[in-house]
């Protein structure tokens, strides 16, 4: 009997190791075939990588060109193959390509056809400036991109997309509506995207991206969405390290808790128009209106952002460092130095007079 019944285990272990065998055979030609050419045709076909895509969510653009057969075994592929960075971009590719040889193609830098449009914003441009680079970049006027932006029906439509939009946008001293909305940052755009619309949508989706992190932090803080980012406007043109910031940030909050005014040269230009390479006039410092914290008899903060902040900015309106001090002043070298009152201030502007690094 036990000779018997071991003939039979024996059997059945040989039964069941042809059966894996046989499944593992057939998994791999599945796996072979789904991953192979769609069909024989070479035709081209394009494929375009926009800004934020990855090889795993353009699996639904290869798939909708019938470019593979599964986006599950893509995907499967993917796993396996570990390629390197994706670029955005156009890329050539046709059915007759396999998927081992379609990521080829997208992981090799010499394969992407760049037609795309940049436009590359730094930190602390404000709308006119943006709009000057977008013309440069797109032949898009200046002022229908401005325009735009101040189009209260056009406002309210992306009020319903785009959470920290509110009402406080309309507020009538406000130069521009999205300013201080509109995040800092490289876009690309194909030919076909270059319209108002679509540019702004794209700027305020990666604005969403970015203040995502800090949500509860701006919808349940002491200040709204728009003072903060109005703050981190000014922050961003005061100081240029993280260290800096966050303690202007603190210096201005203790100015706020005050009830004095910001004094922020940067709102005084904004409120003018200027540059920051003009020279302000008189008139200029003492003009009251909503932006010029110089103006004596405006406590509080701007009725809106002069700029568009980094986040960096952003964070050290959100998270300021405490002190004591109430005044701080840079030097030509961008060093700030932070006092406790309007004699030690006055006394560091007249040193760095003496040593010619005064930035005034």
């Amino acid at each position: 009997m036990k000779k018997v019944r071991k003939f039979k285990l024996g059997k059945f272990l040989l039964f069941l190791l042809l059966l894996i065998i046989v499944l593992i055979l057939i998994i791999i030609g599945v796996y072979k075939y789904e991953t192979s050419p769609v069909s024989n045709n070479t035709d081209p076909k394009t494929i375009t990588v926009d800004e934020g895509d990855n090889y795993f969510s353009i699996a639904s653009k290869l798939k909708d060109q019938n470019l593979i057969r599964s986006e599950t075994f893509y995907k499967i592929y993917l796993k396996f193959a570990n390629p390197t960075s994706l670029l955005n971009g156009d890329y050539e590719l046709n059915e007759a390509m396999s998927v081992q040889e379609i990521v080829k193609v997208l992981s090799d830098k010499n394969s992407q056809q760049d037609n795309t449009i940049k436009l590359t914003f730094r930190e602390g441009l404000n709308v006119t400036q943006m709009a000057k680079i977008v013309e440069e970049k797109t032949g898009i006027k200046a002022e229908d991109f401005i325009n735009q932006m101040a189009d209260q029906t056009y406002l309210k439509q992306l009020q319903q997309d785009y959470w920290f939009l509110t009402d406080e946008i309309y507020n009538s001293e406000i130069y521009y509506p999205l300013e201080g909305y509109l995040f800092p940052d490289t876009y690309h755009f194909m030919p076909s995207e270059i319209n108002i619309d679509t540019i702004i949508r794209k700027i305020l989706d990666n604005t969403e991206t970015k203040l995502e992190p800090y949500k509860n932090q701006l919808q349940n803080g002491a200040y709204t969405t728009h003072q903060i980012l109005t703050l981190a406007s000014i922050i961003e043109l005061e100081a240029v390290s993280d260290s800096d910031r966050a303690m202007v940030s603190g210096v201005l909050y203790n100015r706020l808790n005050e009830g004095w005014s910001l004094g922020c040269d940067a709102t005084t230009y904004y409120a003018a128009k200027k540059s920051m390479t003009e020279k302000l006039t008189q008139s200029d410092l003492t003009a009251c209106n909503g932006y010029n914290t110089r103006c004596t008899s405006m406590a509080g903060l701007p009725v809106g952002p002069i700029d568009n902040p980094s986040i960096s900015s952003i964070k050290a309106a959100l998270e300021p460092t405490q002190n004591d001090y109430y005044y701080f002043v840079a030097d030509t070298d961008k060093k700030v130095y932070f006092t406790e009152n309007a004699k030690k201030h006055d006394q560091i502007i007249s040193k760095l007079k003496d040593e010619g690094k005064w930035a005034a």
